[in-house]
């Protein structure tokens, strides 16, 4: 039976850098388990796992592909921590199922943080008790479920990820209100923001899924040079 310490499965292939994000996080009262690739991912993969911190330039399978099974068994949060910082690379890396990303080399606060943060979301992701009819939300022809965070268009589900989703129930539960990146980072993670080019690359890859043409959005419209809002 798990305990109450968070468990983190950690996969690189480098054995230095599992050893010392492994000695980390074991510092701050964390369970870890470790895979050099991510076919050790999918083979240590549980519902206990709270965290998958995966590298993604694994041999054998891929961080990217590891992610994208995962995500077909389970919830638990994916931070991608990578050498890779391009948009396209973290296009790749949110569609596959990712939640964060964090670009190497990182300092040890940086990781610590996004880790907390993440987890904390995590844990706080059951909504409180309302009366049903507050629990659902719509933008246009989307319907948006809030107990069970899930997304309807059209009759069909749209898969979005927890922070994908958490963005959207953002903005559409205070439709005209403009949200800065900042403003969107620190209303998802909780605390003061870190970096914003995953919060541009979470609304590309939102609008992505939602079918969304950006230059003439339907659902997330874009205030330039301030941020996002839902009308």
């Amino acid at each position: 039976m798990k305990n109450d310490k968070k468990l983190i499965l950690i996969a690189d292939d480098e054995k230095e850098i599992r050893d010392v994000v492994g000695l980390l996080l074991r510092g701050e009262g964390y369970e870890v388990m470790a895979a050099e690739d991510g076919e050790g991912v999918l083979a240590l993969a549980s519902p206990e796992v709270d965290l998958y911190l995966l590298d993604v330039n694994m041999p054998r399978l891929s961080g990217i592909m590891a992610a994208a099974e995962l995500r077909k068994k389970y919830d638990a949060p994916i931070v991608f921590l990578t050498a890779f910082s391009g948009e396209s690379d973290k296009v790749m890396a949110f569609s596959a199922g990712a939640d964060d990303y964090i670009v190497k080399p990182f300092s040890n606060i940086e990781l610590l943080m996004r880790v907390r943060a993440i987890l904390r979301r995590s844990v706080n992701s059951t909504p409180p008790e309302k009366e049903p009819e507050l629990n659902r939300l719509a933008i246009g022809d989307l319907f948006l479920d809030l107990d069970t965070q899930s997304i309807v268009k059209n009759g069909e589900t749209v898969a979005l990820t927890y922070t994908e989703f958490k963005i959207l129930e953002l903005l559409a539960s205070h439709r005209k209100k403009i949200y800065s990146l900042d403003n969107i980072y620190e209303s998802i993670w909780n605390e003061n923001a870190v970096g914003n080019d995953a919060i541009m690359v979470h609304i590309k890859n939102i609008r992505k899924k939602l079918g969304d043409d950006s230059r003439n959005p339907a659902y997330i419209k874009t205030a330039w040079g301030r941020g996002y809002y839902i009308d």
